[in-house]
């Protein structure tokens, strides 16, 4: 083989690896499109319209907070531990355990 014929080879297989890894993300970021939307599809019948825009606001402030809380409602609703829709003032009781629950972390210092 000639090295102009081996460097054609080389390209093409390269554009190929390219091509691949681009569709690869390209599912990836679609299938989190999709699993983003099915989420909000969800909460749109969890909250009421005053709990979801202080969701929105909580994310706002706290991106990761809003997520974790985001999840932490679906996860409750599917296992019927809150009743449907759920209304501002839930939302705000179950921020108030939820910081509950964070404040009652221990931490020790040792020191050697």
């Amino acid at each position: 083989m000639s090295s102009d014929e081996e460097l054609e080879r080389l390209k093409a297989q390269r554009m190929a690896e390219l091509q691949a890894r681009q569709k690869q993300v390209n599912d990836q970021q679609r299938a989190q499109v999709e699993a983003e939307a099915a989420k909000q599809a969800v909460l749109r019948k969890l909250l009421t319209t005053e709990a979801r825009q202080r969701l929105s606001n909580i994310k706002i402030v706290r991106p990761e907070f809003g997520q974790q809380l985001e999840m932490e409602l679906i996860q409750l609703a599917q296992a019927g531990k809150v009743s449907i829709p759920i209304s501002d003032d839930m939302l705000k009781r179950l921020l108030v355990q939820i910081e509950e629950q964070q404040k009652k972390r221990d931490i020790t210092i040792r020191r050697i």
